[in-house]
Formats: C-alpha cells, structure tokens, sequence
C-alpha cells in the first residue's frame, strides 16, 4: 500500500466507468479526461450559457457540475475547462480528396471561439489545481513520447530482456545528454529533439590548415545560423570558465555548474551545492 499512488491522472481513453469505479473501490482519487459524447457536449453548452466561470491559469477558466453519464454507476464531479482562441484561423475543407481548400477565417471581437475540454475528478481541489494536475500530467507524458517517436525506444524488439534493457538505457542516457546540451543552448524552453537536432547538428564543417594554423569553417544552412553561433560561442566560454576553475572543483561541484546552467530558469539564478555528508554511524 505504501508504493501506491496518490492520484490517477489519466486521457480520454481512462475515463470510463470501469477505471474510476476500481479507482473508488481502492479509495485512490483520480483525474481522467472525457470524451465528447452528446451528453457531455450538452453539459459544456449549459455551462457556456449559464455557468459562473472561474480563472483556472495559463488562460483557461473554469466551471464545475455534477455529470452522470449512461452506464455510469453514479454521478461524478465534472470541471469544464474552456480558453478563448485569439488568433486568426485557417480552415481546411476536405470535401473533395483530389482538391483541398483552405480558407481564412478572421475572428472579430464580436466572434468569441473557445477551446474547451471536460474532466471528471474524485480530487476535492479548486478548479485552478485540478486544471494544473491535468496540465502536469500532459507535461509529464511528453518526454515519453519524443522518447518514443524521435529518439526510436519503441523502434526496437527482441525476445533477449537483457538487451532491451541495455538498448532502453542507451536512449534513455542519450535523450537526458542531449537535452541538458540544448539547455545550455537555450535555458528559457525545452526543445524537442524533431526541432533541436537539425538546428544544432546540421553543419557541414571543413578543415583546412595553412601556415601551421589549424582552422574549422563551420556552413550551417538553417535560417536560425546566427542563433546558433551566438549560442555556441556562449557555451564555449562558459567551458572555457568552467575549465579554469575546473581543477579546484571535484567531479560532482562540476556536475553541479552545468546543472546549474542548464537548469537556470528553475533555479532563478540560484548555485545548486552537493547535499551535505551525513555524518558516519558511531
């Protein structure tokens, strides 16, 4: 019981009856996400019309209602999150496959349109937390699923379990080097590998020595060139500090500086220090 988890957050596909009623019976609170069945899109049209909506972050708001749906065994706790679409649309019609068109669709301040999604919940949180759980749980799967679709974890099969590990632990070790590099290059975001990799790998380079002086030209054909030289000339004298100093650190105060870099925009600013050593058992 100590190792279970403290809540079930789920998408579309584990909002059912079976999942939450097993959740319930194992008093385990739960957060799934609902598909747009009739009945669930005529509760978000009476909230749209009548509800008293609340601010829910990252500019969502809120509303919340009793929903039981058919082969439900009760009523639940629904949140219906909605946030308005600002921007200029385009609209693809496909009613011909030999011939798509696309239009253009300018939204004025007399049309309003909003995203919205609807969730059904044991938790007791307000909306504004039960809105972030959701949103931490999509952040939380994304890295598995570059994993999977740009770095090839699933691209591999074989009856042996000693080499699928072995193979599951190189990508996974890759993945994590990789994004700390690109964090350096860019501590505000994380950057996906489909986008950062031919940004910062896609550079022929050409070595030429003349008059005893060894020279690198680097022809990097992305139309973000002078990005990337900028960066990397920043990263470059960052190594260059770090090796200076290098030798008066020990292998984990070095580890600590390049997390701290990479990891500044959580950090604010802020050193990370190696954990203090628990003094030995007398």
């Amino acid at each position: 019981m100590g190792h279970w988890p403290l809540c079930i957050r789920g998408d579309r596909d584990w909002g059912t009856q079976a999942n939450m009623a097993r959740a319930e019976q194992e008093g385990i609170p739960y957060l799934f996400k609902l598909r747009m069945t009739s009945k669930v899109k005529q509760t978000v049209e009476r909230l749209m019309r009548d509800a008293e909506w609340c601010d829910a972050g990252q500019g969502w708001q809120g509303a919340e209602t009793t929903l039981r749906l058919s082969g439900w065994s009760r009523a639940r706790r629904a949140v219906v999150l909605r946030r308005r679409i600002k921007a200029d649309l385009a609209v693809v019609e496909q009613g011909d496959p030999e011939q798509l068109r696309l239009s253009f669709a300018e939204l004025t301040d007399e049309t309003i349109v909003y995203e919205y999604a609807v969730l059904v919940t044991s938790l007791p949180h307000e909306i504004l937390s039960v809105a972030q759980l959701y949103r931490d749980r999509a952040d939380a799967e994304n890295p598995f699923d570059e994993l999977k679709n740009h770095w090839g974890w699933g691209g591999f099969t074989t009856r042996d379990i000693k080499r699928c590990r072995f193979m599951a632990r190189i990508t996974a070790l890759t993945y994590n080097w990789w994004s700390l590099f690109v964090r350096l290059a860019d501590p505000t975001r994380h950057t996906e590998a489909i986008t950062s990799r031919p940004l910062l790998l896609s550079a022929p380079a050409r070595l030429t020595r003349h008059g005893g002086q060894t020279r690198l030209t680097i022809s990097h054909p992305h139309a973000e060139a002078g990005w990337v030289e900028a960066t990397c000339r920043e990263i470059t004298a960052f190594f260059n500090t770090l090796r200076r100093t290098a030798e008066q650190l020990s292998p984990l105060q070095r580890w600590y500086r390049l997390l701290s870099r990479a990891l500044v925009k959580y950090l604010n600013g802020r050193q990370l220090q190696p954990p203090a050593v628990l003094p030995a058992p007398a």
